[in-house]
């Protein structure tokens, strides 16, 4: 029986060890110098760009206090060399400070693991992007056959989360490089899923850059692409209370909600604008 791998979805304190000094010689449980020329890139880290600034002021750090944390690494006896599984600022930081030496923890992780741990180490700081996420989600559903449970679970977010980052990658190529660059945020994005062609997101996209549209007044103006007539600002005879329980549950369900009374009982309208935010809808109301 193959042994759990440790700390997947539960921080990479897990893989490291504490308080313990590098040693000469690799073992099961000490730090190892490791020369960084011998150290190759994670062939399947998430991130695709790191930011110039950030390795610079890295590297002046690495030159003052030296790489406080370890690298971990992955042995590959077919070239005698290391795969590195997490720490690629680091490493890139050593480089650039002129270290010749490392120090690392060598761990035996498979092609799974080594996108696992990247994209654990890289969410927990915040660093990825939503395209970058939503690429090394579906690696781990396409590539290795795991359901979205199963990521959600390995990377300890939600399934929903999972699913609506994934979705991103069904967006046209404009719409992806404008959330690549800043032009837009992952919310408007995810607004203009809501839209059933590529066609109609990219003149929304077009809309709103040039009106400067926030993620709210998008999901407005994607209400009224879809067809659907903008809810009046005053509803006459909907008192607060009602008002306060649609407000809970548009905020919980992540759409819009209406709640109709009536003299005995009333309706509750639930939104979606695709299958996709339909599954969404089930996982928390059958939650």
């Amino acid at each position: 029986m193959s042994r759990k791998r440790p700390g997947l979805g539960k921080g990479l304190d897990a893989l490291i060890p504490q308080g313990i000094e590098p040693s000469s010689e690799p073992d099961q449980t000490g730090w190892i110098e490791i020369e960084v020329d011998r150290i190759h890139p994670n062939p399947r880290q998430p991130r695709s760009t790191f930011d110039p600034k950030a390795i610079t002021e890295l590297a002046e750090s690495i030159n003052e206090h030296g790489v406080i944390q370890p690298l971990i690494i992955s042995y590959t006896a077919k070239t005698d060399d290391y795969t590195l599984i997490a720490g690629e600022r680091r490493l890139i930081a050593a480089k650039e400070s002129g270290l010749r030496k490392v120090p690392a923890i060598i761990r035996e992780v498979s092609d799974q693991g080594l996108v696992e741990i990247a994209l654990i180490e890289n969410i927990q700081r915040a660093d990825l992007g939503p395209l970058e996420k939503a690429e090394a989600f579906r690696q781990l559903t396409e590539d290795f056959r795991l359901s979205h449970e199963a990521v959600a679970t390995r990377v300890g977010k939600s399934r929903v989360t999972v699913t609506n980052t994934l979705r991103l990658l069904n967006l046209p190529q404009n719409v992806k490089d404008a959330i690549s660059s800043g032009v837009i945020s992952e919310g408007h994005a995810r607004a203009l899923l809501g839209l059933p062609t590529t066609q109609s997101q990219s003149a929304a996209l077009q809309t709103i850059i040039k009106q400067q549209l926030s993620v709210r007044q998008t999901e407005t103006l994607i209400r009224r692409y879809s067809g659907e007539q903008p809810t009046p600002k005053t509803q006459p005879g909907k008192s607060p209370q009602i008002k306060d329980i649609e407000e809970q549950l548009q905020s919980r369900l992540r759409t819009k909600v209406t709640v109709k009374p009536g003299k005995v009982g009333g309706n509750i309208t639930i939104r979606y604008y695709s299958d996709e935010e339909l599954s969404s809808l089930m996982d928390i109301l059958l939650q």
